[in-house]
């Protein structure tokens, strides 16, 4: 099977250098039309230039595909919603959305400030959602979409110094999650996207032999398949030099107090039992977590529920 994007347009924000550039010379390369979007600014989130997101037009260009350029800040609703006018009034419709444009902004939790976490917060998710909100009406009237959000394992996992973007990295999970109930019936499916890749983003942080292996290029095949017409929705890819993964959230099946059982004292008696991962299951909607709970109290106290 090979993917092809012929004929649909994609906006991929942050895409004048790094991943958001591999990312769109990929989709060109299928066939796609596409907004190359870029601030233009520093790894911090200061200045402003569209020298980056042209470069990347001209490139696409070259190899005959169709790009045009565009400088919104992502967080700045109405300079997204004027990027997504651009599209439609140059190409008529918007198919794939990749949110990749991000900043950091790293300091122990200690040595945060307000501003800071709030910038790298305002970019990341509020950027995201904007982009998302700009789209959304179009895709459901198409009735047909492709997004996939930037995550990180800071958010997943945790990264020391990074309380701010790990913050926001998960904040476009828990977006994930529902935008992919929301536009299920409209064919909309809505991804994420956890990255290691060298760039500027992490230039300081990899060692040299980690930073050439992992390469922008080693990455975007996943986006090209997240963009795909058969693309899964609802998943989170982890990907880096060439590695391919899923990462999941399960929770434990876990355990029914009764009233005159429950204690913060028999929770800690208990805790083994609760931690325990062996009936663990991946949730699909947060109403079957209080489904499964309602079930457990219900059965623990003989009550027969009418559902």
């Amino acid at each position: 099977m090979t993917i092809r994007l012929d004929g649909q347009v994609a906006i991929i924000t942050g895409a004048g250098q790094g991943l958001g550039r591999t990312h769109a010379l990929a989709l060109a390369e299928r066939g796609a039309k596409i907004v190359i979007n870029d601030l233009g600014g520093s790894r911090d989130g200061t200045g402003q230039s569209s020298q980056a997101a042209e470069s990347v037009v001209k490139e696409i260009k070259a190899h005959g595909g169709e790009a045009i350029a565009n400088g919104a800040d992502v967080a700045n609703f109405e300079q997204v919603e004027a990027m997504v006018r651009q599209a439609m009034e140059h190409w008529g419709r918007i198919d794939i959305l990749i949110n990749n444009a991000g900043i950091l902004r790293d300091k122990s939790f200690l040595k945060m400030t307000p501003e800071d976490f709030r910038l790298v917060v305002d970019v990341h998710l509020m950027g995201s959602f904007n982009c998302a909100k700009a789209v959304w009406a179009i895709m459901r009237e198409q009735e047909y979409g492709r997004i996939v959000f930037t995550s990180s394992s800071s958010g997943l996992y945790g990264n020391f110094g990074q309380s701010n973007y790990g913050a926001a990295k998960m904040g476009v999970i828990g977006l994930m999650n529902v935008l992919h109930l929301e536009g299920a019936k409209y064919n909309i499916h809505v991804n994420a996207l956890a990255p290691a890749a060298g760039t500027r983003m992490t230039e300081d942080i990899f060692p040299d032999a980690l930073f050439d292996l992992f390469a922008p290029e080693a990455v975007s095949p996943g986006v090209v398949f997240l963009s795909g017409p058969d693309a899964p929705s609802r998943k989170i890819m982890t990907a880096a030099a060439g590695s391919f993964a899923v990462s999941k959230i399960y929770e434990t099946e876990g355990i029914n107090f009764t009233p005159t059982e429950l204690t913060a004292e028999a929770i800690a008696e208990a805790w083994s039992t609760i931690d325990n991962p062996d009936r663990q299951c991946e949730l699909q909607a947060g109403g079957e977590q209080s489904m499964k709970f309602g079930q457990q109290a219900a059965i623990k106290q003989g009550i027969k529920l009418k559902l």
